[in-house]
């Protein structure tokens, strides 16, 4: 198990553009050094970059939209593609070689690999509309983190790390939107796999969670609370690895739409929605997301979601 001694920091939404009746001003170095400092009227320029930041937004949101249509138009025939790549790997059309074998394989993979975009995509798309529908349903996590983790085993063996899942026996059901929560720890083991060299080890837990913290807090590494199924209001949901670690500079920006954090062009790259689209849908489930890292330490992402949907 990775080290769970590390800088931890929690997402928050919060905030507010505060007015104040005092002039704003600018100040601006001369050639020499001597600042000059002019006067601008507060509230003019702050009903500015309100307007600014509106028209931003709403670009943001059409952009987004626009993304999902063509991203919805791609599905049907990729999802023909990777049918008949499926087909030809049965060998029931012919009789492949290896090298054959293995193009597929690798096309397989990419097919794989757009299909996630694609419903990255178009998850962002109806979370930005506004039509997300979430259905919960009382269903066993347990269960749920299984099949994802059948999914992506193979793809952690070929690239030659370890993935542990430990079930946690004092689990019961309660309800959470399965599919959905499958597409959470669907894009937190990619982005484990992704950053994980050759020879580590991703490890994803799940177990009972109580005395549940506000959203906005910071999280402490070494507090620790005795967790159990009695008196527990909520469940939390871990993926740690060996990989570089996270400045704690990003622990809050990695959860934005489209960021990418500073990496060298030999490392893997992304659309920087994967964990985006895992904070939004946490939310949706009224929990909260948060990363513990140091750089050379790994990673851990946590997930608590309530017992009782909010």
């Amino acid at each position: 198990m990775p080290n769970d001694q590390h800088a931890s920091a929690e997402r928050e939404g919060h905030g507010e553009a505060k007015r104040t009746d005092h002039a704003l001003v600018s100040a601006s170095s001369g050639p020499e050094g001597d600042s000059s400092v002019a006067p601008v009227r507060s509230g003019a320029t702050l009903e500015g970059v309100l307007r600014t930041n509106a028209r931003l937004q709403e670009e943001v949101r059409r952009h987004a939209l626009a993304c999902a249509a063509a991203a919805h138009e791609l599905g049907t025939p990729l999802a023909v593609v990777a049918g008949y790549i499926e087909l030809l790997l049965t060998e029931k059309p012919g009789p492949l070689s290896a090298r054959q074998r293995q193009i597929l394989a690798d096309s397989e993979a990419s097919c794989g690999r757009l299909q996630r975009f694609i419903q990255d995509f178009l998850t962002l798309g109806a979370l930005e509309a506004g039509k997300l529908t979430m259905r919960f349903e009382m269903a066993d996590l347990t269960d749920c983190l299984s099949e994802v983790c059948d999914v992506w085993l193979t793809r952690f063996q070929a690239k030659g790390v370890a993935l542990y899942y430990p079930v946690d026996h004092r689990m019961e059901p309660f309800p959470f939107d399965y599919p959905k929560m499958q597409h959470v720890v669907s894009n937190l083991l990619e982005n484990a796999l992704k950053f994980t060299l050759t020879g580590g080890s991703v490890w994803l837990t799940v177990e009972p969670h109580a005395g549940d913290r506000r959203v906005g807090q910071a999280h402490r590494a070494s507090e620790e609370r005795a967790d159990t199924q009695v008196g527990a209001d909520a469940v939390r949901l871990t993926v740690a690895d060996t990989g570089p670690g996270i400045s704690p500079e990003y622990h809050q920006e990695i959860f934005d739409d489209f960021f990418k954090l500073p990496q060298p062009d030999s490392e893997p790259g992304g659309m920087g929605l994967g964990l985006a689209i895992v904070r939004r849908l946490v939310q949706a489930h009224g929990g909260k997301t948060w990363v513990e890292s140091e750089p050379g330490s790994g990673s851990k992402f946590s997930v608590v979601l309530p017992l009782k949907p909010v």
